[in-house]
């Protein structure tokens, strides 16, 4: 079947223009000028809509396994909530267990994603146990699997914990086989003693997560993470949720010196703060409780990542979606902050959000395409199949409309949570219209896609590295 999107402005990463863009079947098969499209194929109209390729969400958490419960998105509810939203793949993390087989840890996220996904997919793989058998399964999966990004944590010690010897093992291994190490950057056994002892002293509220884990431990995490990759012959390095100044500062140091160094950050530290989110009365604040945690506002940080997007110091922007309802999960820590569980629900609003920032005049529209859709494809091998409108790609689009509006609330949200981390937001725009490979799956909001859609994308190399 043969479809063309007639009237609107196509904006990739070199800029925006008007375009008619021609599908047939899953491909993308010709961009014309205003006019010169031929007749017969169906047409969608785009007039006064941006036409863009579908965003790319490269860091979520469905079903994941976290502090006695798992979030509360499945891959069903999760992406299809993406894909009203206008994502039309993810990357989600297979996890590896302390113990267990790297293989069988990837076979289990193979099983949970099964018939479910709406959308198109791929793996991260985090390595619970860095030892000889999981860095022969880096290579195995590198070669035949097409994951080709491993996520290690400098947090969490007894559950994902490594240490710097087995960090520079993986960075190494990473190195020969050209895969990406991703990096929870925060010192893990400083932040459990400011736990410990803050818990000690009666501070039990949700804001004592923010304030028991200081940007100094993101940053000096950060540092140790950039020193080792280049002990390991400058291995290709990705910081996740970056989302303090003093953390940035260490990634543009990396960078200046063109180093094989990378971070993303969420819409959570571009907007929200410690204060008026994560120290709201009561228990209330811990909707907000994430890790890495909200940052002051009385701070520059937020300034300084929206700088840090424009100069491409920060590369990408995932969300970390990660979502856990207050009723039964967040309540878990009802006096005991160390024992809510870590995550924000936003795989559904980060096309929305980081377009407001187009709005407020913090990012041009090239840039917006480039952070939500373009730089994560070629970040992580899938470019150009994914992540840009032109002929051979996968007709991923999304029709943006910058005259609508969008307002999101726990009653309109489609993600399986009970409340909404933004909660009453207004947007100055609105996703309009989503295909994914060629098939309309949703139009202003309601939802024409399927469970099992969605396929899963073996990836290849990252573009950017040196």
């Amino acid at each position: 079947m043969s479809i063309l999107i007639k009237g609107g402005t196509v904006v990739g990463p070199t800029g925006a223009s008007p375009a008619d863009v021609l599908i047939d079947g899953e491909t993308i098969v010709a961009l014309f000028a205003p006019g010169q499209a031929p007749e017969g194929p169906e047409v969608i109209d785009a007039t006064g809509k941006y036409v863009i390729p579908g965003a790319i969400d490269a860091h979520t958490h469905m079903q994941m396994p976290f502090g006695g419960t798992q979030a509360s998105d499945t891959f069903d509810t999760g992406t299809k909530a993406a894909a009203i939203g206008g994502t039309t793949t993810i990357i989600d993390f297979a996890i590896q267990k302390y113990g267990e087989v790297v293989q069988d840890g990837l076979a289990a996220w193979h099983g949970k994603t099964a018939d479910q996904c709406h959308i198109d997919y791929g793996f991260h793989m985090i390595l619970g146990g860095v030892d000889d058998d999981s860095l022969k399964a880096m290579d195995q999966l590198v070669a035949t699997e097409g994951i080709t990004s491993f996520k290690l944590f400098m947090a969490y010690p007894g559950v994902f914990y490594s240490d710097d010897g087995q960090i520079l093992r993986a960075m190494q291994k990473a190195r020969d086989n050209g895969a990406m190490i991703m990096m929870h950057a925060e010192n893990g056994p400083a932040i459990d003693v400011l736990v410990k002892q803050a818990l000690e002293r009666g501070e039990t509220d949700p804001k004592f997560h923010g304030l028991t884990r200081p940007q100094e431990l993101e940053a000096e995490a950060t540092s140790r993470a950039i020193w080792l990759a280049s002990v390991a012959a400058d291995c290709p390095l990705y910081i996740v949720h970056l989302s303090a100044s003093k953390a940035l500062e260490q990634v543009r140091n990396a960078r200046d010196l063109g180093r094989n160094v990378f971070a993303e950050t969420c819409p959570q530290y571009l907007y929200l703060t410690l204060e008026d989110q994560l120290g709201a009365p009561g228990f209330e604040g811990a909707k907000w409780v994430c890790s890495t945690p909200l940052r002051s506002g009385e701070e520059s940080h937020r300034a300084d990542l929206w700088q840090g997007l424009r100069t491409n110091d920060l590369s990408v922007v995932s969300t970390d979606h990660c979502p856990f309802c207050m009723k039964d999960q967040k309540e878990m820590g009802i006096g005991d902050f160390s024992k809510i569980p870590n995550g924000i629900g936003s795989v559904e609003h980060r096309v929305d959000l980081l377009y407001q920032g187009v709005v407020d005049g913090k990012l041009s529209l090239a840039r917006w395409v480039e952070t939500i859709a373009t730089t994560p494809a070629r970040m992580f091998g899938m470019y150009p199949k994914k992540g840009i409108i032109a002929p051979g790609s996968d007709a991923d689009i999304v029709l943006y409309d910058p005259n609508g509006r969008t307002r999101i609330s726990v009653e309109t949200h489609h993600m399986n949570m009970d409340y909404s981390a933004w909660e009453g937001w207004e947007i100055d725009g609105k996703v309009d219209t989503v295909l994914s490979r060629g098939e309309v799956i949703s139009r202003n909001g309601e939802y024409t896609g399927r469970p099992g859609r969605g396929k899963y994308v073996p990836r290849g190399l990252s573009d950017y590295l040196l």
